[in-house]
């Protein structure tokens, strides 16, 4: 695909960008960097509060339960929301000089993964304290789901970004729908919680499946359930293929728009 072999091509000014964002993202605050971790502890604090002491869950070492699958929401929440200005905040960019313009979301999306990386770091200590074995074979197939999830918020990023060049309001109607996409999402509790007649909606949302594959590997310590993973494979290309081929038919006029 031609696309694809150029974008190859500006390797280096994804990497350029990716730096850029990473660097100036807390510029100039006195936590600097550690803003990366201290973000979703807090939310991490304040959820398990209110669904252990309020709502009361009862699932065991719910806080960790919830960390597993809130580091990677906040990254794939992250990437569509922010990923839908990206090619407007880069507007000046786009009119100097020659690119692939998937170059921008591409960036802002990796920038956003590798915070999601960092945050991991966090993920694996907390195991080990909760008492939560690490099954070797499992952890072979995080990489795989992470994959995944890049995959499925570049395609999103792709599609939003795009549309947003012509429709401004977007960047902020994105903000409700990913609140409702949350709670629409077994992040908070399971899915065995979830009425029979209304688990159909959540097989065909794509972040289920990546959820409880995340869940399965680092919560469970168990190989992720088969079924899961091949959705998530499945959905997260489709969602990148229709994101690259609405991005390519609507990056014609981004020029004359911005």
């Amino acid at each position: 695909m031609k696309i694809c072999k150029e974008i190859y091509q500006y390797r280096q000014m994804i990497f350029s960008l990716v730096k850029k964002d990473l660097r100036g993202r807390y510029k100039g605050s006195v936590l600097g960097f550690l803003w990366t971790f201290i973000n979703p502890l807090m939310q991490l604090v304040v959820y398990t509060f209110v669904f252990t002491y309020i709502m009361k869950a009862g699932i065991d070492k719910y806080y960790l339960y919830l960390f597993v699958a809130l580091i990677p929401w906040i990254f794939f929440s992250s990437a569509i929301t922010g990923g839908s200005s990206s090619i407007v905040a880069q507007k000046d960019l786009i009119k100097k000089i020659y690119f692939p313009r998937e170059v921008i979301p591409i960036s802002y999306v990796t920038s956003c993964f590798v915070n999601m990386l960092l945050c991991f770091l966090i993920i694996f200590p907390v195991m080990v304290i909760s008492g939560i074995s690490l099954n070797p074979l499992a952890l072979l197939c995080l990489p795989v789901i992470m994959i995944v999830e890049y995959f499925l918020a570049l395609g999103m990023a792709m599609l939003s970004s795009a549309v947003t060049v012509y429709f401004r309001d977007l960047e902020h109607i994105l903000g409700i729908i990913t609140m409702v996409w949350m709670y629409m999402t077994p992040i908070f509790y399971s899915i065995d919680m979830i009425p029979e007649k209304l688990r159909f909606v959540y097989h065909i949302n794509p972040m289920s499946s990546v959820i409880s594959c995340y869940r399965d590997v680092l919560y469970y310590a168990q190989v992720p359930d088969l079924t899961s993973l091949l959705e998530a494979v499945v959905l997260g290309a489709l969602f990148l293929v229709l994101g690259m081929l609405a991005f390519g038919k609507l990056k014609k006029g981004f020029a004359e728009e911005l």
